[in-house]
């Protein structure tokens, strides 16, 4: 199982970035997905979730300016991040389940927002 992220990087405050990650190795549309984040110094948080179903739940933190989706053809998930503030700094890790059977990391993308 293969989970890889894309789309990390630097960016002003105000701006927009829009993570990708592929899945490999389980079937993608059973599964619900998430983003999660690990910011400097602080432990990992949950962003966002879509379930197989896409049905959504998002960080208080993010609501309104983040939105994630998910495209099974394409065994991809997306997170597209708007109005960027520096709090959004982390590393940006998917994650495929947590179910009974599937619950598997990708290794990260590292987005730093400047101010």
């Amino acid at each position: 199982v293969q989970l890889q992220a894309y789309g990390g990087g630097l960016v002003q405050a105000g701006g927009s970035l829009r993570l990708s990650c592929v899945a490999s190795g389980i079937i993608f549309s059973f599964n619900d997905m998430g983003w999660y984040r690990q910011p400097p110094g602080k432990q990992r948080e949950l962003v966002a979730t879509v379930t197989s179903g896409s049905i959504t739940t998002y960080a208080d933190s993010v609501k309104g300016r983040f939105t994630i989706s998910r495209d099974d053809a394409k065994s991809t998930v997306y997170l597209q991040m708007n109005s960027l503030k520096p709090e959004d700094t982390a590393v940006y890790y998917c994650r495929a389940g947590p179910s009974t059977w599937v619950d598997y990391w990708g290794k990260g993308t590292l987005v730093t927002v400047s101010s």
